[in-house]
């Protein structure tokens, strides 16, 4: 897990970044429709879309631009919809990547994802090839000046939480089942323990550890990744050093 929590936090800020010119807007108003459609537009029963609206408020998104997302997918506003879609590949030196899209266009997306891997230096696999590498979990992070660990430990395993780890000379992760989830951030909230990211994400069982060349390959792959239109979220098991990705990061 070495250096998920600073992509992890990369991402974020990222995202903050990009909120600014629209394009988190557009992906998040995607997962709302898509979430509301699947699963109806009630956030209690719908435990997709309540996560995809706190992104959205996370993200400063306007309560109107959420309801409406949520009328297109629940039919009571028209709207496009969407195919939710999970591609599979490689990435330099064997780094197995998952890409989360939701596309009204599948042979547009799959050619040009198609495109990304190949120009750098990645391929597409097919369903299946490492997809078993993951596994979907809670992931909390949470700043060590805030809470020393072991109260965080009894705090967050007494909710359910099914593991912690000191990342860094910064942060604690704090991994849950789906299930756990919501019951973890709420026993923080309750103490008033500052979150600094708490999401649903794919954690993998192995890493491929990467330095160099290599790293910033991968770094870059799945840069071009995000920056897609359709794509909601990728997934990666790497092993990169802190500092080769704030680097990667600060030369954006």
């Amino acid at each position: 897990m070495s250096g998920h929590s600073k992509w992890a936090t990369t991402k974020h800020k990222k995202a903050a970044i990009d909120a600014k010119r629209g394009q988190v807007f557009t992906k998040l108003i995607k997962e709302i429709t898509a979430c509301a459609r699947a699963g109806g537009g009630n956030i209690e029963s719908n435990a997709s879309l309540r996560a995809a609206i706190a992104k959205a408020r996370e993200s400063n998104m306007p309560a109107d631009n959420v309801e409406r997302a949520v009328k297109r997918g629940t039919g009571e506003l028209p709207g496009v919809t969407y195919e939710q879609l999970t591609y599979e590949g490689y990435g330099p030196a064997g780094v197995a990547i998952l890409v989360d899209s939701l596309t009204d266009n599948k042979n547009r997306t799959s050619s040009e994802l198609r495109s990304i891997f190949s120009k750098k230096g990645g391929n597409l696999a097919g369903s299946g090839s490492v997809s078993w590498i993951f596994q979907k979990k809670g992931y909390i992070l949470v700043e060590k000046s805030a809470i020393d660990e072991d109260t965080l430990m009894t705090i967050t395993l007494d909710a359910g939480a099914e593991d912690i780890k000191s990342e860094g000379e910064d942060t604690f992760e704090v991994i849950t089942s789906l299930a756990g989830f919501e019951a973890v951030k709420k026993a923080l909230g309750e103490r008033n323990i500052p979150i600094k990211i708490a999401e649903l994400t794919m954690i993998p069982s192995n890493t491929v550890k990467l330095a160099g060349n290599d790293a910033k390959q991968v770094l870059s792959l799945v840069d071009s990744l995000e920056e897609h239109e359709d794509v909601q979220n990728v997934y990666a098991n790497f092993d990169i050093p802190d500092e080769v990705i704030k680097e990667a990061a600060d030369q954006k």
